[in-house]
């Protein structure tokens, strides 16, 4: 009787009863269990024969190069799409970021923009009132004329002092001025009667 070769066998002989059952990975996570069924199958088969099985180890499990290549390449292209989902992920964090941004920044601007329009309906009603008591003889469309023809020279001279803006080119003079004043004020007395 050859006893290394009798061992080997019955040690084979359990390993392709227990391996084929589990995948790969499941063996590299089960070789605890597998060396059980190893030992417990020897102890049987020994025990006739005087041996007794103390412990069997299974140190290393070796699979063939082809399936080693493939294992490594299932494990990077896991790694691939785990690493691409957390990329988008933070991409979708950075957008959902400025979007937020950005609306606040356009609810601030409207904010703003609100008060300096109340800003000015305030100043102009303060500024007609009491140019119109301070100086005798002039009625509040004699203020807001004079209000509109300076709004208009001052955003000629923004426009032209400006560098990345567009020119308009107005026809302008000092019956144009007029006639714009005159615009604007039934613009605003025509808009008066629809609110």
């Amino acid at each position: 009787m050859d006893l290394f070769s009798d061992i080997q066998a019955y040690v084979f002989d359990v390993i392709r009863a227990s391996v084929p059952k589990l995948n790969l990975d499941d063996a590299f996570e089960q070789k605890n269990e597998i060396a059980r069924a190893v030992e417990e199958e020897l102890e049987k088969a020994m025990s006739a024969y005087g041996f007794e099985i103390v412990q069997t180890l299974i140190v290393d499990i070796e699979p063939d190069e082809h399936v080693k290549r493939a294992m490594n390449e299932i494990n990077a292209a896991a790694r691939l799409r785990v690493a691409a989902n957390e990329k988008a992920e933070a991409e979708k964090i950075v957008q959902i970021k400025r979007a937020e941004g950005e609306a606040e920044a356009k609810y601030l601007s409207g904010v703003g923009i609100a008060r300096q329009r109340q800003a000015i309906v305030d100043g102009l009603r303060d500024s007609v009132l009491g140019f119109s008591v301070n100086v005798p003889g002039t009625t509040p469309k004699d203020v807001l004329d004079m209000v509109l023809i300076t709004q208009y020279f001052d955003t000629m001279k923004e426009i032209g002092a400006s560098s990345k803006s567009s020119s308009v080119f107005i026809p302008h003079g000092p019956g144009a001025v007029r006639d714009i004043a005159a615009q604007v004020r039934d613009g605003l007395l025509q808009a008066a009667p629809l609110q």
